[in-house]
């Protein structure tokens, strides 16, 4: 695949994490791999536990010259010098986002496996719509996005798309000509090393 063609990486941070700890281990990924943007996906609302791993993060992103935006917080995003939001509930709160941060932060907006849903945070001013989960999983009601989804947006839509959830080698190799970017988080969290999960991952994208 031509370089220029090739899909961008988000890497997902974990739910939870010991910033101290996880920072070395972002930072070997960040250095291992060409990584477009890291998002911050804490499963907390325990403002101090987001300023601390959001800090730490940003510092390890930053230095790489990694965009760095966070889970749906806008007040924390602005207030800790992230570059953005990534917001979970769809279009609905995009146009508030995008009002709130401006116009140079970072909106995007995840939207299931709804095409629809996708179409109208473009609409409102997102600058990428996530769709997922690709793969097959037992997680909310088991529908994945269809193949043809991606294929269709990748034709017709200019906002850039993020394929993601459940992601293995196959389906890299199979949405890689027609997706923006792969989301990569759960699957290589829990391998002992984690970069070499994510290259074994992106292998089939050369």
């Amino acid at each position: 695949m031509a370089a220029d063609d090739r899909p961008q990486i988000t890497l997902i941070t974990p739910p939870t994490f010991d910033p101290e700890v996880f920072s070395d281990r972002i930072a070997r990924v960040l250095d291992g791999v060409e990584v477009a943007c890291l998002r911050l996906a804490l499963g907390t609302r325990d403002e101090d536990i987001l300023t601390r791993a959001a800090d730490a993060a940003r510092e390890v992103a930053h230095a790489r010259d990694v965009a760095i935006v966070i889970e749906n917080h806008l007040i924390l995003a602005e207030r800790l010098g992230l570059d953005g939001v990534h917001l979970t509930d769809g279009a609905r709160t995009v146009r508030k986002a995008r009002k709130d941060l401006g116009a140079d932060a970072i909106v995007g907006a995840f939207c299931g496996t709804s095409r629809h849903e996708g179409m109208s945070a473009g609409e409102a001013g997102a600058d990428y719509v996530a769709l997922g989960p690709v793969g097959e999983t037992a997680l909310g009601d088991g529908s994945s996005v269809a193949f043809d989804v991606f294929e269709w947006w990748s034709e017709v839509i200019e906002v850039p798309v993020i394929a993601e959830g459940a992601l293995t080698a196959e389906l890299v190799a199979r949405f890689g000509p027609v997706t923006d970017f792969f989301a990569v988080g759960e699957e290589i969290w829990g391998a002992e090393n984690p970069l070499a999960a994510l290259k074994a991952l992106l292998a089939p994208l050369g």
